[in-house]
């Protein structure tokens, strides 16, 4: 949690902090707070340019692209979160769970990761649509998937990295369980490493998510979407060409704010406390530090 605080601190974090904050608010009121109807059209306003009453303004049905832009938000990013979820629910209890399980256990766990990952994220859930559903739920379940294996292997890694320390030897030459240890001595170690894995997978999984919109999978028309919008917006080039620039700063925004703040806990993780009170920047020496300690314990993981 200390780490997680630290993080919080930079600029970096804190503006990324307001985009998803704002992103949030559309998340939930997006429609709400739409200045018109994004479902309702007018014929007599089509392929319009920005203006007082539209300020984005209006598609080739004549409907408000900002307020089909805000009510896109939530199910572009909640479909996001559920894909992640998903991965975050099968992963990480089960990267644990490998390293105290015993050697079957183990085994059968990292070869069904193992098979996931060669597995493409589209072909996948395209396939997976076609079986039991087009539906957002479907989709984001397949993502959620193929998501799984990242956070198993991370967690698992640093688990075992954890697992040779001294403390932890010494708990359990004490008597102390597993699960114990576990819960006291790794867990919150763990914790920030799976806190950059939660934030970079959001961001591959909203880049995933409109890419499925885009191709028609998931959210059907005529419920907006961001990947959705942009698909639409493509084939109005001549008329609009600012139009697919609306939908995909919406997505390249919120990507790059995720990517930041993972990006700021895996940089404060290896800064000391002592250094933080004296400047409160990370050393390029503590970042090397982390880094070159870091890589011996992955080889002897995998070794």
């Amino acid at each position: 949690m200390t780490t997680l605080r630290r993080a919080a601190r930079l600029r970096s974090t804190k503006i990324a902090l307001v985009i998803l904050g704002l992103v949030a608010v559309l998340a939930v009121a997006g429609g709400a707070l739409a200045p018109h109807d994004p479902l309702a059209q007018d014929t007599s306003a089509v392929l319009r340019g920005p203006s007082g009453g539209h300020w984005f303004g209006t598609d080739y049905l004549g409907r408000d692209v900002l307020s089909r832009l805000m009510d896109a938000t939530g199910r572009s990013v909640v479909g996001a979160l559920e894909a992640v979820v998903v991965g975050f629910v099968l992963g990480v209890p089960t990267g644990l769970a490998s390293v105290v399980c015993g050697r079957i256990f183990e085994w059968a766990v990292q070869r069904t990761a193992d098979t996931l990952m060669t597995l493409p994220y589209i072909i996948f859930a395209i396939a997976v649509t076609g079986i039991i559903g087009n539906g957002s739920h479907q989709a984001m379940l397949a993502i959620g998937v193929l998501f799984s294996p990242l956070f198993f292997r991370i967690t698992r890694a640093v688990t075992l990295g954890l697992t040779a320390a001294q403390y932890v030897e010494v708990a359990e030459l004490l008597g102390a369980s597993r699960g114990w240890i576990i819960r006291t001595h790794i867990w919150n170690k763990v914790l920030p490493t799976i806190a950059v894995t939660t934030a970079n997978a959001a961001a591959s999984a909203l880049l995933a998510v409109q890419s499925l919109s885009f191709l028609g999978i998931g959210v059907q028309p005529p419920a907006p979407t961001w990947g959705g919008m942009l698909s639409s917006d493509l084939g109005f080039l001549a008329q609009q060409p600012w139009s697919p620039a609306i939908p995909a700063a919406a997505i390249m925004i919120t990507v790059a704010s995720l990517n930041a703040i993972a990006d700021a806990i895996r940089d404060t993780a290896g800064v000391p406390v002592d250094d933080e009170a004296a400047g409160g920047t990370i050393p390029a020496t503590a970042t090397a530090t982390a880094t070159a300690t870091a890589v011996p314990a992955r080889e002897e993981t995998y070794a």
